[in-house]
């Protein structure tokens, strides 16, 4: 079991300690309004309410023997770049900051976070990229060259195999997974041998502007 700090019981944070706690961490929450800390209490294993820019609140709630925290405070960019630097202070450096903007992002990158995490861009991106093609049902960003993408099996592939397909040597893009949707069942480690269905979807890693034409495909 890993122990988890989340600063910030918005939305994002609130959801996040409780699905880190769904998977069995040792999550402490921490929120400088009481009412959401107690709303948190039953579902985390720990739950302050405080202000987590202060030294003395993230000793109290063990973050230096935390395994990582994630910051979530909303459009207070003070508030997440102090409590970014206090946790830094003692000691904990994998740190996850959601930002608000481009220009908080560079902040918290400069600070050395782990990661910037941007909810809105990255929605943005992956709702134009389903708007523009009509067959990626999910979009991850990963980078300024790697995303993963959910996407229909095209009709032309219908019947075939992944070995058939060649998709790394032809397309430069890989599967990574495949959803049989009318059973529900995912396959994390897909059979290159076993033909793909209509009611097939596959989960495919590569260039973003790569899977955007393979996905005109469908």
């Amino acid at each position: 079991m890993k122990r988890f700090i989340v600063i910030g019981l918005g939305n994002f944070g609130s959801t996040l300690a409780r699905r880190l706690h769904d998977l069995g961490q040792e999550v402490v929450a921490i929120d400088a309004r009481a009412v959401v800390v107690d709303a948190m209490g039953p579902h985390v294993a720990r739950a302050l309410v405080g202000d987590a820019t202060q030294r003395a609140v993230l000793e109290e709630a063990g973050a230096a023997q935390a395994d990582a925290a994630a910051i979530s405070t909303g459009d207070d960019l003070a508030a997440s770049v102090l409590a970014l630097l206090a946790l830094r202070d003692l000691g904990l450096t994998k740190v996850f900051v959601k930002v608000m903007s481009e220009e908080h992002a560079r902040i918290v990158t400069a600070l050395r976070a782990e990661e910037s995490i941007f909810p809105e861009r990255e929605s943005a991106l992956g709702l134009a990229s389903r708007m523009t093609t009509g067959a990626l049902l999910r979009y991850v960003q990963l980078g300024p060259l790697l995303s993963l993408q959910e996407m229909c099996v095209p009709a032309d592939w219908y019947g075939k195999t992944l070995r058939q397909l060649e998709l790394p040597k032809h397309y430069q893009v890989q599967v990574v997974a495949v959803h049989d949707v009318l059973r529900d069942a995912m396959a994390p480690v897909p059979d290159i041998d076993r033909p793909l269905t209509h009611s097939d979807t596959l989960l495919v890693s590569g260039d973003p502007t790569v899977l955007e034409r393979l996905a005109r495909l469908s």
